[in-house]
């Protein structure tokens, strides 16, 4: 039995219910609450107190609450700097698209549980999915190619800042204790004297992790493209 796609993006959006009261001004508020709370933190309860009216008026717009998620997550892919890829070349485009893929996922969290959950099937993310393509293309793929090297490159960005998220949120907002990772180091290592010269030489040089991290992202991101272009070249 197959199972059919259900999205908000389906069908034309209702006008609004109530003067002052919008899908816009909802989507936002939504973000707000998830920005806040998390996707643990988002109800139809906990949104209609926040916007002053009843969930009744949310199902106005939305179904359920992944249909409310939908939009949400269209939103904030529309966030995300994609520049006109005839206007900056194919690997500025792409790299320009990446860094701020990151940065908004970053500062949107949530998000990442999302994907591959809810389809990206909204204007923002369509709009997204065909400039990358067309990058792509200008770099000179052709057919199934172009979403092939389309998909190692999202892949990348989620493989690498999903964890970054997962760590983020298991700190908390505090800072690593530097003496003691040292010393968990010096235990759990001390078997690989090699590995364990090369941890503590990384900690003692760099102390600011969230450099570092951007870095690696870039380093990784340069190597992704490198070989999509030597493929080219092949």
């Amino acid at each position: 039995m197959s199972k059919q796609i259900s999205s908000v993006w389906t069908r034309e959006p209702r006008p609004a219910r109530t003067p002052g009261r919008s899908r816009e001004e909802i989507v936002r508020a939504t973000l707000e609450l998830l920005d806040a709370e998390g996707l643990d933190g988002l109800s139809m309860r906990k949104l209609g107190a926040r916007l002053g009216s009843g969930a009744t008026t949310i199902y106005w717009y939305v179904e359920n609450k992944d249909e409310l998620l939908e939009l949400a997550y269209d939103h904030v892919w529309g966030q995300i700097a994609l520049p006109v890829p005839e206007e900056l070349g194919w690997r500025d485009t792409i790299t320009t698209f990446a860094h701020s893929m990151r940065r908004v996922m970053l500062f949107h969290p949530w998000v990442g549980s999302l994907i591959g959950r809810l389809p990206a099937l909204g204007p923002n993310a369509l709009s997204m999915s065909d400039r990358l393509r067309k990058a792509f293309a200008l770099a000179g793929f052709e057919g199934l190619d172009i979403d092939y090297a389309n998909a190692a490159l999202t892949a990348y960005v989620f493989g690498t800042v999903i964890p970054e998220i997962a760590w983020q949120s298991s700190m908390g907002g505090e800072e690593l204790d530097q003496e003691s990772m040292k010393e968990t180091f010096r235990h759990v290592a001390r078997d690989f004297p090699d590995l364990l010269e090369r941890l503590t030489e990384i900690n003692d040089k760099v102390s600011d992790t969230d450099t570092l991290r951007e870095t690696s992202f870039a380093f990784g991101l340069t190597t992704v493209l490198d070989g999509l272009e030597a493929r080219l070249r092949s």
